[in-house]
């Protein structure tokens, strides 16, 4: 996207110490954490019966959890549990228990999302490690700060991300103080703490929207991706209609399914930017899916990170390292080779295409193919020929009876041919495939149809077998030296480099060695006999003091010893610090005062109109709104919207000089606020700039890098600040100033008057009537579909002329906007009020109430304006509303309709 230029001035600074980052694997159930282990992997995460982003996994019982983190320290992994769900109000009680259950239980750390879970938890426990999920939309150096004052000892990076990116973000970490330091702290420059580690993902499915920034599920389908149940609407396949025409793309469909992310090559340039664990996406995958690619990214990170160097980099004046720096040679020398048979294996474990995702920045020709939003495999070749129930192609990839294949008439959602070759026949330069009879429907199958295998047998067995039983197969080093003298016992001291340290001692002493002695060699060979055990001999140092002797049989028992003393001090829970007061006094302690107060009724209430054009803002205006939200593609625009408000604000006064003290009140009232850009990136200050230079009365904020920004200014948060319970809510008001913030669209009615009933109504903005944004993401359709081009330099900004639209399954024409960033925005294409339910919200004290628009036209804006306008006085009822405008009956619910009882995820058993 578009950034001012700045100079640049060079400082040789020095690169982080380089450590060898962690690879975290994905486990949905033990077996999967079983093949994660005994392929390398040096963390797993997985998560609980609730309150887990995976809730169609099979996922680990609280039950479990002992017996798991005994297993997995004592082979030397780490256990992190995910709880990166938002929590609604009523689920606080439910969420302290399982939390104590996770900390006693000894886990590593848990994954959360809920800023009001993160405060929870430090409540619970001062030292319990806390890592912020990418379900938080961390992009930059704010949010790291704000992960930081949160608790949080590392942050999961948004998938968007690309190198340069992370690399500008942790030079930040390490400079002195973040730019706008100054003004917030009275002139005076503060160092900066220490860094927070930094995780990123390496492999598996690409969500093509912002996580925690997805509302298509719940809008389309009643199911929540915010709360575990992604129905994954973004492998479906759209239609791209341009000013009202379709456009043609032949069989590229599929127009929201990125390829899967791949980045083994791009692993050196991860180890030197400092970033600290690798995760593997695919709690919903198999054991094998698992075992094969811990294998592959084991395998590679152990080939590069001897060869991987810290280098002097080419630092900004605001922090940033320079494109030109060493880092971003990003097909770096030391980039390992993706050998064929890699390639195999992670095209077969699972794939939609493999690319390198953002890593490399933003290619939207590149992230999204089109084609299909399924699993392929490897693509074999093309039809050539369809004989009776026998099929010809040249064969381009390795094919063997037993293997499985599927034809590819580039309309999977018609449904596809495929199964299992019988018989692979070497025909000249071409290969003959039989399949068993009836298997397929050969009329079906046309010469030009591609042919991919998506399964191999033998690959399959092989990736069981490194997993299969209770065999230990991946062993860690361990480090023992040896201490003794004649007449003396041998000592054996062993580290196995996680803090554990035992010293064992031959219950014989050591004789003056005759023929022959205890050389380094013999000690070697006898003490590293670890076959069968978690451990491998690494280092080994020999301090004996002259030629010794032990009898073979004590030297056995002494190894034995030691991985026995290992053994018990891995399999110790972790004692993690946490209170002793009984379930709930956690929370009650954290629940703020005003949340406890008696909502008054006495306010009048105030419609809060959200506009996206000048037209609709002087609708909203003449329909009596007087608080009124910008949102404009182009922030440039704010300067005119402000202008005109004023301009409307001065003619009202001037044309009711006389008028009662109730009108003067509502007109020094009214007031504009104007929305940036929902994610913020490094390098887009100057969007920020531009926006504030529009001198409205206040700024929605909608990220972390606004909450500093802004920091000065009148604010309110917000949906996409995820506000779902009272915890949450009174962090941003009370530690950011935020005057008010907007209540999550995960909640249903129901969720919403538990939210109401728990804190100060005063602090929330409801939204009762709006175009649900679906997808929100840095995939930019305009310039993949409409141009030719990769990103805002060589696409010439269709976005500026063009009015675009997807038309899904069902024939529904859903809005696509581009905001300032190139970040592309889908909305619903119906409006869902929750008029009929503002009674019961008015009776629980709610008096602000929001009204959103996308591309109505001015009439229309008024004309709603003003029937809500009726509603707030109580003129008409919200089932009037409903009926007239034939509006959806939902109100961001994460289950059916906002009528129907709220349908809490069930406990699995």
């Amino acid at each position: 996207m578009p950034t001012e230029p700045a100079p640049l001035h060079r400082a040789i600074v020095p690169a982080p110490q380089l450590r060898r980052p962690e690879l975290l694997a994905p486990a949905g159930d033990w077996e999967c954490a079983r093949a994660a282990v005994e392929n390398g992997a040096d963390a797993i995460y997985f998560g609980l019966e609730r309150f887990n982003a995976r809730m169609r996994a099979k996922n680990i019982t609280q039950a479990d959890l002992p017996a798991l983190m005994a297993f997995l320290h004592q082979r030397g992994v780490r256990g992190y549990v995910t709880f990166n769900t938002l929590v609604f109000t009523s689920e606080l009680p439910e969420a302290e228990d399982c939390l104590r259950t996770i900390i006693a239980s000894g886990v590593d750390a848990a994954i959360v999302q809920d800023v009001g879970i993160a405060r929870l938890i430090r409540a619970l426990s001062p030292d319990f490690p806390i890592h912020c999920s990418t379900q938080m939309t961390i992009t930059s150096t704010a949010g790291i700060d704000f992960a930081r004052e949160l608790g949080a000892q590392l942050v999961v990076l948004a998938r968007e991300n690309s190198l340069q990116e992370i690399a500008a973000i942790q030079a930040a970490q390490g400079g002195a103080a973040w730019p706008g330091a100054a003004e917030a702290n009275g002139g005076d420059w503060h160092p900066r703490p220490a860094p927070l580690l930094l995780e990123v993902f390496v492999h598996g499915a690409l969500c093509v929207a912002y996580s925690g920034q997805c509302l298509t599920s719940e809008a389309l389908g009643g199911r929540s991706a915010n709360r575990g149940e992604c129905a994954q609407a973004c492998r479906l396949p759209y239609d791209l209609i341009a000013d009202g025409q379709r456009v043609e793309l032949g069989d590229r469909k599929y127009l929201l399914s990125p390829q899967d992310l791949a980045s083994v090559e791009v692993l050196p340039d991860l180890v030197r930017a400092g970033v600290a664990s690798l995760k593997i996406e695919g709690r919903l995958k198999s054991p094998e899916y698992v075992a094969s690619i811990t294998r592959v990214y084991r395998q590679a990170l152990d080939a590069i990170c001897p060869a991987v160097s810290p280098r002097p980099e080419v630092q900004t004046a605001d922090g940033a390292l320079s494109p030109a720096s060493p880092l971003f040679a990003f097909r770096s020398p030391l980039s390992p080779a993706v050998s064929p048979s890699t390639q195999y294996e992670l095209q077969m474990a699972f794939s939609r295409g493999l690319y390198t995702g953002w890593f490399r920045g933003t290619d939207n020709q590149a992230l999204v193919h089109g084609r299909f939003g399924t699993k392929r495999g490897v693509l074999l070749g093309e039809v050539t020929r369809v004989d009776g129930e026998t099929v010809q192609l040249r064969l381009v990839a390795p094919l063997k009876p037993g293997d499985g294949v599927v034809f590819d008439a580039g309309r999977p959602e018609d449904g596809e041919e495929g199964g299992r070759v019988y018989q692979v026949e070497p025909r000249g330069r071409e290969t003959v495939l039989r399949f068993g009879h009836g298997d397929i429907d050969f009329r079906r199958v046309q010469a030009g149809h591609r042919v991919w295998k998506t399964s191999d047998p033998a690959l399959e067995r092989e990736l069981r077998a490194t997993f299969a039983g209770d065999k230990i197969r991946f062993q860690r080093p361990i480090a023992l030296e040896v201490h003794g003298r004649a007449g003396a016992p041998l000592t054996v001291i062993a580290h196995d480099g996680a803090g554990h340290v035992v010293q064992v001692e031959s219950a014989v002493p050591l004789g003056v060695a005759e023929k022959q002695p205890l050389t380094v060699g013999r000690l070697r060979a006898q003490l590293g006999r670890l076959g069968g055990t978690p451990f491998r001999l690494g280092a080994f140092q020999s301090l004996l003091e002259g030629e010794v002797m032990l009898p073979v049989s004590e030297l056995n028992r002494l190894r034995r010893d030691v991985v026995a003393a290992l053994d018990r001090l891995r399999v110790q829970p972790l004692r993690w610090t946490i209170t002793e007061a009984p379930v709930g006094a956690s929370l009650r302690a954290i629940q703020p005062v005003a949340c406890r107060q008696t909502p008054t009724t006495s306010v009048v209430p105030e419609l809060i109109v959200l506009v996206r054009n000048l037209a609709q803002l002087e609708a909203a205006w003449s329909a009596g709104s007087r608080t009124l939200y910008c949102e404009f593609e182009n922030p440039k625009h704010y300067r005119a919207a402000v202008a005109r408000f004023r301009e409307l604000q001065a003619d009202e006064a001037a044309d009711s000089p006389s008028e009662s003290e109730n009108l003067k009140a509502k007109i020094k009232n009214s007031s504009i606020w104007v929305a940036p850009p929902r994610v913020f990136k490094p390098g887009e200050e100057w969007i920020l700039r531009q926006v504030r230079s529009s001198d409205a009365d206040g700024y929605l904020v909608r990220n972390y890098d606004h909450l500093r920004f802004f920091a000065a200014d009148r604010k309110r948060g917000d949906y996409s600040l995820n506000v779902a319970n009272p915890l949450a809510a009174d962090y941003f008001l009370r530690r950011y100033g935020l005057e008010r913030v907007t209540a999550s669209y995960d909640l249903n009615v129901a969720q919403l008057e538990a939210l109401l009933a728990a804190a100060s109504p005063a602090w929330f903005d409801i939204t009762i009537h709006q175009h649900m944004p679906l997808f929100h993401m840095e995939h930019c359709l305009f310039c993949a579909f409409l141009t030719t081009g990769h990103d805002y330099h060589d696409c010439g900004r269709p976005c500026d002329t063009r009015r675009v639209e997807l038309r899904d399954r069902v024939g529904a024409l859903l809005p696509l906007k581009a905001d300032a960033g190139c970040r592309n925005t889908v909305f619903n294409n119906r409006a869902q009020t929750g008029a009929e339910f503002l009674h019961r919200f008015r009776a629980l004290g709610a008096r602000q109430f929001r009204v959103e628009f996308v591309d109505e036209p001015a009439d229309e804006v008024a004309h709603t304006v003003r029937r809500y306008g009726q509603l707030l006085r109580g003129e008409i009822t919200g089932t009037d509303i409903w009926r007239e405008m034939k509006l959806i009956n939902q109100l961001g619910v994460t289950r059916g309709q906002l009528e129907a009882t709220p349908q809490a995820i069930a406990k699995k058993t």
